[in-house]
């Protein structure tokens, strides 16, 4: 199967298409892309918008260097109004906010969900360990989409989307391809996003098994800090090599 997945993307990133002209300025680039093959998958239109990537971060130099279609912004605390409006000012593209999970649930969850609407975000991200009663509540609480993470197909689970998702986000680390196709096959039409995982192959066997948007991890800035730092050693290391043994920086 995941064989296949690769094929087909192959396929349809060699197909001849007419790519987007770009536009960058001198010292503002995109520096960290999405993987390519997110773009095979269907993607989902939400308000006219297709998203087919969403940046999982709520790291704001990340954010505005990289090219992902939306941010989702889920992290392990009490979510907090002030992260909200800061992603919405400056992430200049759609905020999916997380709003109830093992730390916040219940009425003061609905609340958030309710005020992060008048915000602006353009959808609300309800965690795995959120129960049915607050799906039901936010749900009727707000009008834009709602994304229920579930680990698994199991009847709870299809319980909590049926209790108010508009759309379902698939959490299962490397399990996530099979819960995909479960899923699939009993709700044919819900609108599914999935964590791609760490590699192309990966990616390609999420978004084959059913997966409509991708949601991608990206490098810490502590990773591209230490892997700049690196290079500029390395080259430094070979400039100090050049130098005393060829005089080529006399």
């Amino acid at each position: 199967m995941e064989e296949h997945a690769v094929m087909r993307a192959n396929e349809a990133l060699g197909a001849p298409q007419k790519a987007p002209k770009a536009i960058e300025g001198t010292f503002r680039k995109v520096g960290l892309k999405v993987p390519a093959e997110i773009d095979t998958c269907p993607g989902i239109s939400i308000f006219g918008r297709t998203v087919k990537s969403f940046v999982f971060s709520t790291d704001l130099a990340i954010i505005r260097n990289c090219d992902a279609d939306a941010i989702l912004a889920v992290y392990p605390f009490t979510p907090q109004p002030a992260i909200t409006q800061a992603l919405l000012q400056y992430g200049e593209r759609p905020v999916f906010v997380g709003v109830a999970g093992s730390v916040t649930n219940g009425v003061r969850s609905v609340e958030i969900a309710a005020y992060s609407e008048l915000q602006g975000v353009s959808g609300i991200v309800i965690n795995a360990t959120a129960d049915i009663e607050t799906i039901e509540g936010v749900a009727r609480a707000v009008d834009v989409p709602v994304v229920v993470s579930v680990l698994d197909a199991s009847d709870y689970s299809l319980a909590r989307i049926g209790a108010g998702a508009d759309i379902v986000n698939v959490a299962a680390g490397p399990d996530t391809p099979g819960v995909l196709r479960a899923l699939r096959r009993i709700l044919p039409h819900m609108p599914i996003m999935a964590t791609g995982g760490p590699t192309a192959a990966t990616i390609l066997n999420t978004i084959d098994a059913g997966a409509d948007a991708i949601s991608w991890t990206p490098p810490s800035i502590l990773d591209l800090e230490k892997d700049m730092m690196q290079r500029h050693r390395d080259a430094l290391t070979e400039e100090e090599y050049l130098e005393e043994d060829f005089g080529l920086f006399d």
